[in-house]
Formats: structure tokens, sequence, C-alpha cells
């Protein structure tokens, strides 16, 4: 296997055997002749485009690209997989669907019945955006699963939220998104992002996963909500200093402006500061602002920050989930069978 270019031993991490071993079993129980047989060895490879293990959900992208792809192989790519990819990665099952995703906490003591289902489509929302702000694509100091087994060992509070808070904000949000109410699901996203982040400092030793420049972005955001007058831009942190604010498509220029003003980048004006999706119209510190957003020039200043705190933003949507691609785009040579 190799990963982002690093040849890794496949054997030696046991989530992706564990993954590995589950498809095969699967398979053999649909007792159909398989086209490749389970005795074949593997080539594997695999690589993002976006920061590996820094509160990024790479371990999600990574996993749900494994199951699907050796399913696929397999021939089982129809089955129930998302407890399979599970077993890699928490928050792999959401991503072996597309669209908005509900994980289901089952009541089995096996955890079989603890899967993921589409809550709605991509299409559902489709101006629903995310820009990614990079404050560090450094490996975290405490990973995702290890952080979560201490939490739940010895922070009072998860008790509280996964009994009282949880089951109530997972069904607010889901009619929110039905509704595409954007203040609605907006409010709740940084509520629980900001009671996650207390949880992760109730865990002892705590985990640290926000830093200042995270802090100035949830500040930030609440200025420029104020600013506007209403909710256009929400922000969530996974377990990393990263923020994924959440904005609609039409906003995503007048919000990004904000953001060059209240983090100046010497870095703004490359191509390689804003990657992903191509932004509609200007978004560069020395635009001029929309009718709508001359607030922000007027009565409003918004913070100012140092310079170059953040390291580059990713535009990016709402996904479809894994998708199978062409020959062409293979990341292994079909002659040698290994990474090109």
């Amino acid at each position: 296997m190799w990963l982002n270019g690093e040849e890794v031993p496949f054997e030696d991490n046991p989530r992706a055997m564990r993954c590995l071993k589950a498809l095969q079993r699967l398979a053999l129980a649909k007792g159909e002749s398989l086209k490749f047989p389970l005795e074949w060895k593997l080539h594997i490879v695999s690589r993002n485009n976006f920061p590996t293990a820094a509160g990024l959900a790479s371990s999600a992208a990574g996993y749900a690209c494994l199951v699907y792809t050796l399913a696929t192989l397999y021939g089982i790519q129809d089955e129930e997989l998302t407890a399979i990819a599970r077993q890699g990665s928490g928050s792999a099952c959401r991503s072996l669907h597309g669209g908005f995703v509900h994980w289901h906490k089952g009541e089995a003591s096996d955890g079989s019945d603890s899967i993921a289902l589409p809550v709605v489509t991509s299409a559902h929302w489709p101006n629903m955006h995310v820009l990614i702000l990079v404050v560090n694509d450094s490996r975290k100091k405490t990973s995702s699963t290890k952080g979560m087994q201490r939490a739940v060992e010895t922070s009072d509070l998860i008790k509280y939220r996964a009994k009282q808070c949880v089951p109530q904000r997972i069904q607010a949000i889901t009619e929110a998104i039905k509704q595409r109410d954007f203040e609605t699901f907006a409010n709740i996203t940084m509520q629980d992002s900001n009671q996650f982040h207390a949880i992760a400092l109730d865990t002892f030793p705590p985990c640290v996963y926000m830093n200042d420049v995270s802090h100035a972005i949830v500040s930030f955001v609440h200025a420029f909500n104020a600013a506007v007058g209403h909710i256009r831009v929400a922000y969530t942190f996974d377990a990393g200093p990263n923020a994924c604010l959440y904005v609609l498509k039409e906003h995503v220029p007048s919000v990004l402006q904000a953001i060059h003003t209240s983090f100046p980048n010497d870095a703004a004006g490359s191509v390689e500061y804003v990657k992903g999706i191509p932004i509609d119209g200007t978004a560069s510190p020395s635009s001029t602002p929309t009718t709508a957003d001359a607030i922000l020039n007027g009565n409003f200043t918004l913070p100012t920050n140092e310079r170059n705190l953040l390291k580059y933003i990713i535009h990016t949507k709402v996904g479809l989930g894994p998708q199978r691609l062409t020959k062409t785009d293979s990341l292994l040579n079909p002659s040698t069978g290994l990474p090109y």
C-alpha cells in the first residue's frame, strides 16, 4: 500500500485489516463466483488532496474509498457497507453516501446496527458550500480515535451530551436540512461544535484541538453575522484547529472577501492560496464590495488579525460520495502494478 506516495505496511494497520477481512467474509457469504479470488494479493494506492490527520476527516475519506473500492472489486458494492467502513474510521460510514448523512448509534451490543443512512442527496441543497480555513496542516498530537476513547472514559459532560443534547439536535438539524433552513442549521452547527470542544477540554488529561487562530475565526464569524444583520456563515471545528465554514454559494465571494480583510495574507493573490472550486464573482482582497455588504465598509469594522495566520483556503461543497474513476485517472500503472 502507498499512502500519499509513501509505501506503508498494510498488514501493520489493524483498522485497514479489519475492513479487508470483513469485506472478504461478506463476499464469501454471498456464495457467488468472484471475479478476483480472495487469495490474490492487492496493491493499493491512496492519495489525499487535502491535509492528512489534521482534523479534516482524511481518515474518513480514505477508509470510505478503501471499502468502496474493495467492495467493487469483490462485487459486493450494493451490500450494507457502512458498518464495515466504521471499523476503519467512525466517520467513514457517513462518507460512503453522498449528500447529508445520519450516523445512527444503533442498539446492538456488537455495534452491528450502528450504520449510516442518507438524509437527502447533494442535489437537495446544491448551493450549500464550505470554506475550509487551514490553520495547521500538520498531524495533530491526539488522534480522533484516542481523544474520543479518553473522553468516554473520563468526561462527565459527554454523558449529558449523549443523553440530553444529541438526540434533540439531530432531529432539529435533520428538519432544517430538509427545509433548507440555513439559520437553524447554522445555529445548531456552531453550538454543537462548541460543545464538542468543551467535552475535549473536560477530558482528562484534556484534548486541546483549537488554538488562538481557531478562536479568532470564531470571533470573525460572529462579527460578520452581526455586521450583515443575520446568520450568513457558520463555523464548525472537528478534532483540529482548522475551521469549516458553511456558507451558501451566493455569499461565498463576500464571505471570502471579509476573510481576506480580517485575516490578511501575503499569499492571497496566489492561485495556491484559495484552492478547490473556482469562485464565482470577484473575491480578491482588493475587490469592490456589493451593495448588500457595504455595511462592512461603513458602520462596522471586522476584527483585523496578524498577517499570514492562515496557510490556505479550500472551497468545496456537499459531495456525491465515492465515485468510480476512469482508467486514465488510475493511480496504478496497469503494466507494472505499481504507482505512477
